[in-house]
Formats: C-alpha cells, sequence, structure tokens
C-alpha cells in the first residue's frame, strides 16, 4: 500500500529525529550537552531571544567569510587576468646592452639558452618612442622592432593579431601592426599610411627637425589590455633599426618555462654577463602596478576580517546569554558531579560548532558566487545597464576571479580559531556558578 505524502514526511522526520539522537547519546557527556544546547534552543523566550542571536553570529561568521573570500577571488583574478594581457604583448625576461648594438644575437641567445634550461625562446627587438600622426590625430606611442619569426617564440603577439600576421611585416616594407584602440583613436584601417615621427633630430641648414617616415598599416591586434592596444606598435626590426639609427638590434627578448621564475633567472644572468648588459624581468617592469595590487589585497583583507571579528563578538553574547538562560541547568549538572572543566568545554563544543557552522555556509556561498561571479557581473550589467569594469580606467572590461587554496585555507581557519577563542570567556564565566545560588530560587 502507497502511503500518503504528508505521511511519508511525517515519518522522514521522526527517523530523522531518531538517528540524531542516537548519534548524540553516543557521545561523550560534554559532546552530547553541548550538541542538544546548539541544536535545542527552543522554550522560554529567553531561549529564542539567545537563538536568534546566535543566529545573527553565524550569519555574521558566514557573510565575512564570504565578503573574503569573494573579494580575494576577484583580486587575484585580476591580478592574473592583467598579468597574462601584459605577457601576450611583453616577454617574460629581457637582456639589453648599453654600449650600443648586439651584434651576434644568436650567439647571446645561444649562450644564455644553454646555461638556464628555463629559458625556452629568444628574439631580438629595437624598442624606442614615436608619435604615430594620421591626419589631425597624433598618439604617443611605444614602437617595437621585431624579427616575425623568432618574436613567436618570446610573445603571442602574432596570436592576438585580428586583422593580419605579424610575418606581413618583412624587411624594407615599412609596415606597421597596432592596437586596436589605437587604430580607433587614430582613425585608420589596414592600408592605411600613417607618419612616424622619432625624437631623434635631423640637422638641416634650417635647423633641428625630427625625423619622420611613412608607415603603412598592416595589422591590428588586440591584447585586451588597454594600456598596450592603445599606445603599443610593431615594426619590422630592420626598419626599426634604420629609423632609430641603432645599427641593429638592442635587446634580446626571453622567454620561460615558468614565468613565476623570471625573477631568479634574470638575477642570475646579471652575475653572468659582461659589462654593457643587463637582464630585467616582466614583474620589474611593472613594478609599481602590481605592488599597489598587493597593497590594496591586504588591505582589503583587513577590512573585511573585521566582519568576521563582529560576529565573533555576536557570539560572545549569546554565549554569556546562554549561560544566563541555564543557570539552573549547571547546577544540577554540577551536583550531579560534572566538574568545572566539563561545565566550560560544554560551552566551549556549543560555540566552537556556532562557528563551525558560520565558517562552512561562508565558505560554501563565497566559492559559489567565486566560482560564477563573471556570469552573475554579466546579469546585473544587463539587468541595469551599467558597467563595473570600463576598460580604459581598469584595463579589463570583465571580471575575472581566481579563488585560490592558499588564500581560502587561512580564512577558514583564522576564521574559526577566532570564533573558538570567543568561547573561552563566557565558558569560563559558567564554572563560576554556584549551585546553591543558581538553585536558590527555584
Amino acid at each position: 500500500m502507497t502511503l500518503p505524502y504528508k505521511l511519508k514526511c511525517k515519518y522522514l522526520w521522526i527517523w530523522i529525529y531518531f538517528v540524531k539522537n542516537s548519534f548524540i547519546n553516543c557521545l561523550p557527556f560534554e559532546w552530547m550537552v553541548g550538541l542538544r544546547y546548539t541544536f535545542s534552543m527552543k522554550g522560554s523566550r529567553r531561549d529564542g531571544f539567545v537563538s536568534f542571536i546566535s543566529g545573527m553570529s553565524v550569519l555574521s561568521i558566514a557573510v565575512g567569510v564570504m565578503a573574503l573570500i569573494v573579494v580575494l577571488s576577484v583580486m587575484n583574478g585580476f591580478q592574473k587576468e592583467v598579468r597574462d594581457k601584459m605577457l601576450s604583448v611583453i616577454p617574460h625576461a629581457e637582456i639589453i646592452h648599453s654600449g650600443g648594438p648586439i651584434k651576434n644575437w644568436s650567439d647571446l641567445a645561444k649562450n644564455v639558452q644553454s646555461k638556464h634550461p628555463q629559458i625556452v625562446g629568444a628574439a631580438p627587438y629595437v624598442r624606442s618612442q614615436a608619435l604615430l600622426s594620421s591626419g589631425a590625430n597624433v598618439k604617443g606611442v611605444v614602437v617595437n622592432g621585431v624579427e616575425p619569426q623568432p618574436e613567436k617564440n618570446v610573445s603571442n603577439v602574432a596570436g592576438v593579431m585580428k586583422i593580419g600576421e605579424l610575418s606581413d611585416l618583412s624587411p624594407g616594407s615599412y609596415k606597421i601592426a597596432i592596437g586596436m584602440d589605437l587604430a580607433r583613436n587614430l582613425g585608420v584601417i589596414p592600408g592605411d599610411k600613417i607618419s612616424v615621427i622619432v625624437p631623434q633630430g635631423q640637422f638641416t641648414p634650417a635647423g633641428t627637425v625630427p625625423r619622420m617616415k611613412q608607415f603603412t598599416v598592416s595589422g591590428v591586434f588586440s591584447s585586451g589590455h588597454y594600456e598596450y592596444d592603445s599606445a603599443m606598435a610593431f615594426v619590422n626590426l630592420e626598419d626599426a633599426a634604420k629609423l632609430y639609427r641603432t645599427g641593429g638590434p638592442t635587446g634580446l627578448r626571453l622567454k620561460l618555462k615558468d614565468m613565476q621564475k623570471a625573477p631568479e633567472v634574470a638575477h642570475e644572468l646579471n652575475n653572468e654577463l659582461d659589462n654593457g648588459y643587463y637582464a630585467f624581468d616582466w614583474s620589474r617592469q611593472n613594478r609599481n602596478w602590481f605592488a599597489a595590487v598587493q597593497v590594496e589585497k591586504r588591505m582589503m583583507g583587513i577590512i573585511l576580517f573585521l566582519i568576521v571579528l563582529v560576529g565573533a563578538f555576536g557570539l560572545v553574547s549569546s554565549l554569556v546569554m546562554t549561560v544566563n538562560s541555564k543557570r539552573s541547568d549547571i547546577a544540577i549538572l554540577r551536583t550531579q558531579g560534572a566538574t568545572k572543566g566539563a561545565i566550560m568545554r560544554i560551552f566551549m563544543i556549543q560555540g566552537m560548532f556556532v562557528g563551525l557552522i558560520g565558517v562552512t555556509l561562508g565558505v560554501g556561498i563565497g566559492l559559489l558566487i567565486a566560482f560564477n561571479v563573471e556570469a552573475i557581473v554579466t546579469v546585473i550589467e544587463t539587468l541595469f545597464g551599467v558597467q563595473f569594469l570600463p576598460k580604459d580606467i581598469y584595463l579589463i572590461s570583465n571580471m575575472p576571479s581566481d579563488p585560490r587554496a592558499d588564500d581560502i585555507v587561512p580564512i577558514a581557519v583564522f576564521s574559526f580559531l577566532l570564533a573558538l577563542a570567543a568561547t573561552v570567556y563566557p565558558s569560563w564565566r559558567a564554572t563560576k556558578i554556584e549551585p546553591a545560588e543558581a538553585l536558590r530560587y527555584e
């Protein structure tokens, strides 16, 4: 015979109640009483109010942990996204020569690669500043002279070309590949002519005038990083050397297996290279930006951790009220032989479970939001017609997220320990209750 739905639910609740009580009854005395106080907060109005305060403590801890996880995950994702977009157009490390051009760059590349297995690619370059002019539009840029084929071994410029190919930059063609935002600012498309004005002047009977050369736009790239897409251009190495009169490549771009080892490799290269050569890595090129993000991340962590601290204070209040409402229970337990240590452990167990529930909820909800924050932000932007990250201000236009265990585990552990520490004083107060005084008016 099939049971009605309501009867099934009734039997299910009876079974859950039986399993819960059977589990609790198998535990040691302190755990049994502590769990009953935690999950059976009902009866008098006072108990109901204490239960409400405990719920607010759980909620405060959960909100604090959730906010910490979401904010730090977004900041990690922001840092990773910007770093990856930077490294699509800049190398992991570079070697420059202060005494003039590098004559045999291939020999230097073979030498450093043989000594450092971390280096997997090398390519020569010439880099300098210039003004790009098209009609009435003028824009200052960084011009990189590269060899198209070797350049593919050290950066992903060829992979982010939206129009044209990097290989179109052949020697003597005087072609130029520019960023998408730069092309928009100058109002040019592939095939248009633009003037490249370099700061090094040339002497004429009329005085010193800047050198100028017309280039043809052959391609447009988009790294997703506004700073580079709006102020960077690539030309052939030979054309750049002629334009800037360097006589050859002025540096060597390097790619590593692990970009996090770039500072270590650069330091080793500086100790090995001859005088006149200097190596530096990608983190030094953007040191101020990464340092600012790290400081901001630490400060946000400290500020948001105060929410967890508020939850811990709420936990102290709820336990103090619980102790006051359970004075007669404590007195009866003392008369039955419970020690002061057992009484203290009962209330510490109760507070521990409140903290554990709050931390668990916070971690669970925080991870759920952190892994879906981009979709959530997209929905909000669509509904309200706003843009949280204008790319000309924040470098990227999407909301990235990168939850990391080395952030989440310390957050969970420290929040739980803080909640546990908050139970010490109320539990100690419970041990000071004298049975005779508590039962005098019962």
